[in-house]
C-alpha cells in the first residue's frame, strides 16, 4: 500500500476484536500531538506516521487451491487512522513459483 500513514494486518474482526484492535493502537500510539515532532495535519497525525511500525504497508498471504490461506477467523484489514486522506490505494501482486 503506497501510503505513509496506513497499514495492513491479518486479524480477527467482529465480536469486539476490531474495537479491541483500535483501542490497543490508541494505547500504543496516543493521538496527543505534544508527543510527536511530526505535527502537521489533523490531530494525532504524528501517531499516524508511526503506525507502519505496527501495521506494515504490505502482507504476504499464501493462496492454497485458489483461495487465500487464512484461518477461519482471520481477515485482511486496512488500518488507516489518518483523517486527512479519504482515498487509499491497495496494490495486489500475484507471485507463482
Amino acid at each position: 500500500m503506497p501510503h505513509a500513514t496506513a497499514g495492513l494486518v491479518i486479524v480477527e474482526i467482529g465480536a469486539g476484536s476490531d474495537e479491541d484492535l483500535l483501542a490497543a493502537l490508541d494505547r500504543l500510539l496516543p493521538r496527543d500531538d505534544g508527543l510527536y515532532r511530526h505535527r502537521h495535519g489533523s490531530a494525532g497525525h504524528g501517531a499516524d506516521h508511526v503506525l507502519p511500525l505496527l501495521a506494515p504497508p504490505s502482507l504476504t498471504v499464501p493462496v492454497v487451491a485458489g483461495r487465500l490461506g487464512l484461518g477461519t477467523w482471520q481477515s485482511i484489514c486496512l488500518i488507516d487512522p489518518n483523517a486527512d486522506n479519504e482515498i487509499r490505494t491497495v496494490r495486489l501482486a500475484w507471485l507463482s513459483g
